[in-house]
């Protein structure tokens, strides 16, 4: 009985929350959240989108299906509170190589191009979040074509 009283408490939010596997020092948070941040940018979330975000967390940092959703939800909240792209892409610079990092933005175009168009606030947020990484405009270009490519060979088959 006790142990019905406390899973309702925690349900409603005014009890004990389950620990996270995700802490606020995963740079896989941070990297989420800026997922979240460019699917979100446009004001439009489409079910493409949504279905790429999860394939891409599950493919990248090797997680099931109930891990990726725990990420999508910390992630989101995450980006909810954040004021800047710093806290996000400081936190993956203290954590990858320039490889990983350069992954991150693969990743990052690959969330632009999930509903087949890019707008000018993602590449821009692409272009920031490179730039605060570390990644030479070079490299983002070429990681950008790359994507678009796959993503228009997609599109066409």
């Amino acid at each position: 009985m006790l142990q019905l009283l406390k899973e309702f408490l925690n349900d409603v939010g005014i009890g004990e929350k389950p620990a996270s596997r995700f802490s606020d020092g995963d740079y896989r948070l941070a990297a989420a959240a800026l997922l979240i941040h460019v699917m979100s940018i446009d004001g439009q979330e489409t079910g493409a989108e949504r279905d790429k975000l999860h394939e891409l967390l599950q493919r990248q940092f090797d997680l099931d299906d109930e891990a990726a959703a725990e990420l999508i939800a910390a992630a989101t909240a995450a980006d909810r509170e954040a004021v800047d792209l710093y806290s996000f892409t400081s936190l993956i610079n203290r954590s990858l190589d320039e490889q990983g990092r350069r992954r991150i933005v693969k990743m990052l175009w690959e969330m632009v191009y999930a509903d087949g168009r890019m707008n000018e606030f993602e590449d821009n947020i692409v272009w920031r979040a490179s730039d605060l990484l570390g990644i030479s405009q070079r490299d983002r270009v070429e990681l950008k074509r790359e994507v678009a490519q796959l993503a228009k060979s997609r599109d066409d088959a």
